[in-house]
């Protein structure tokens, strides 16, 4: 006869320990002034644009990455065209921007280190570049559907300028959210792996924290007077 331990049956899932040990860090970069003060209406849309911006700096990089990983048993899961979204960025910054957009968009020093981490990580190391998805987006899927509701009341945007926020294809997000966290669940590592991609996680957040400092610290020039 075969005896359960009773811990080991109620122990959490790594998907659940991944947002536990990460939540301090998530609440932190939830903190922006920049970001508070955009969902709330009092910066220009400009402000809007330079996040669309550098977002899409980011999402290029790591969309990138993830077409190197197809084939990969522990990342390719987790990849689906339905979650993509550099060509809705495109879409929202020609319309914010114009058609000349690509002239105007650079990474602020925030940015690059981003960019340069996923360089590092999210190309060779499959479980970082699970790590780098995860954060970007489950909170797509998430708070960033609130962020796009408080978005078109503060700034009358409809579709066009918030195509980033839009999941057309993901008809229920919280069953797909699920099942993306079983999926995590079910991922083939080791508890060091499952650590050190959590370790990542918490460093992601970080990075976006640090992005939203950046633009913060040209607030300023945003605000409505």
């Amino acid at each position: 006869m075969t005896v359960l331990d009773p811990a080991a049956a109620t122990a959490p899932g790594f998907a659940e320990r991944i947002k536990v040990q990460t939540d301090d860090a998530h609440r932190r970069t939830e903190q922006s002034r920049f970001v508070g003060d955009l969902l709330a209406g009092k910066l220009t849309p400009a402000a809007h644009a330079d996040l669309i911006a550098q977002t899409y700096l980011v999402y290029r990089t790591l969309e990138d990455a993830g077409r190197t990983h197809a084939d990969d048993p522990l990342v390719a899961p987790f990849l689906g065209a339905e979650l993509l979204r550099t060509d809705a960025l495109e879409a929202d910054l020609e319309f914010l921007l114009g058609a000349q957009w690509r002239d105007r968009v650079t990474a602020t020093q925030a940015t690059q280190r981003y960019i340069d981490r996923l360089d590092e990580v999210a190309y060779d190391w499959p479980a970082g570049f699970v790590a780098h998805h995860y954060i970007r987006y489950l909170g797509d899927l998430s708070g960033g559907q609130i962020i796009r509701r408080m978005l078109e009341r503060a700034y009358g945007y409809t579709t066009d300028g918030l195509r980033f926020y839009i999941f057309d294809a993901i008809e229920k997000p919280k069953l797909y959210k699920d099942a993306y966290r079983a999926k995590l669940d079910a991922a083939p590592l080791s508890e060091d792996e499952q650590q050190r991609l959590i370790d990542e996680v918490n460093l992601a957040y970080e990075l976006n924290g640090a992005l939203f400092a950046d633009l913060e610290a040209d607030i300023d020039t945003y605000l409505i007077k």
